[in-house]
């Protein structure tokens, strides 16, 4: 049965039939046919985006419509024809993506039809207390700074303000409990680096994210900006960038994530310069 969902459209118009797309989706949704791509089976698309980013033309975008449910275990029945190396590029993208559900169920298909995981990934068998399998992504909620204690003497380090794990936006699950009606810090890399003060006076109280416009996948971006902000509805999201003109695309994304949410949360930016003033 049909439901809504997010599943991969494709500008039959911009797409110049390169076939780019096909080995970043490992599930086999992709294929070109007569000079142009085409998404070959709303069972096998998950919607997670991987293929997105590849297009030279920008020809692929995630929208959320009508579409068969995603199945895995017709998914790794094509999976793995095409042997272990497709098999490990596409557990890395459930895992990448915090897609856990469907990851588990890929490797309970590989467990009952007694084919071995790639090597190095032995370990993500059955362990739900991971997040699939890798625990620098299991979400956790770090103690508040008053519970570490705070350090008056300036000879000793001041304690951190992070209250939230894992804080990259590519491994943020969207559902992660510390989202919801949250304070939300966007932060690009280089701030927390520049910026001498960054845990008191920007982390402190808020929940950290964090990500590069410049070098990852805006697309991605939007696309997954415009889900959490959906599903958690934050009461605010502060932007903080760098000065430099491509750290500023992380703010006119989140902008639009926002108004594709329809959310309502408060913004505001923060501008660092190089030697870490705070300008804006």
């Amino acid at each position: 049965m049909a439901k809504r969902r997010k599943i991969i459209r494709i500008d039959e118009e911009k797409c110049i039939g390169c076939g780019t797309c096909i080995p970043n989706c490992p599930e086999g949704a992709l294929q070109v046919i007569d000079g142009k791509a085409w998404l070959v089976s709303d069972l096998f698309c998950d919607g997670l985006g991987a293929c997105v980013g590849h297009c030279p033309e920008g020809a692929m975008t995630v929208e959320e419509r009508e579409a068969g449910p995603y199945d895995e275990n017709k998914v790794m029945a094509n999976i793995v024809k095409a042997g272990p190396n497709t098999i490990a590029a596409h557990l890395s993208h459930l895992k990448d993506h915090g897609a856990c559900e469907y990851h588990d169920q890929a490797v309970a298909y590989l467990k009952e039809h007694d084919i071995s995981l790639p090597v190095g990934r032995k370990s993500e068998i059955g362990d739900r207390r991971l997040a699939c399998g890798c625990p620098g992504s299991a979400v956790r909620d770090l103690p508040a700074p008053s519970e570490i204690g705070d350090r008056r003497s300036e000879m000793e380090p001041r304690p951190s303000r992070l209250g939230n794990w894992p804080i990259q936006l590519t491994l943020v699950p969207t559902s992660a409990p510390y989202l919801k009606n949250a304070d939300i810090l966007l932060s690009a890399d280089c701030v927390g680096s520049a910026h001498p003060d960054f845990h008191r006076k920007l982390v402190s109280g808020r929940v950290l994210l964090i990500g590069c416009p410049k070098l990852d996948d805006a697309h991605f971006y939007l696309d997954k900006l415009t889900e959490l902000f959906r599903t958690a509805r934050p009461k605010s999201v502060t932007v903080a960038h760098m000065t430099v003109p491509c750290c500023h695309g992380l703010v006119q994304i989140a902008r639009q994530a926002l108004a594709d949410a329809g959310s309502r949360a408060k913004f505001a930016e923060v501008t660092v310069d190089v030697n870490g003033k705070v300008i804006q």
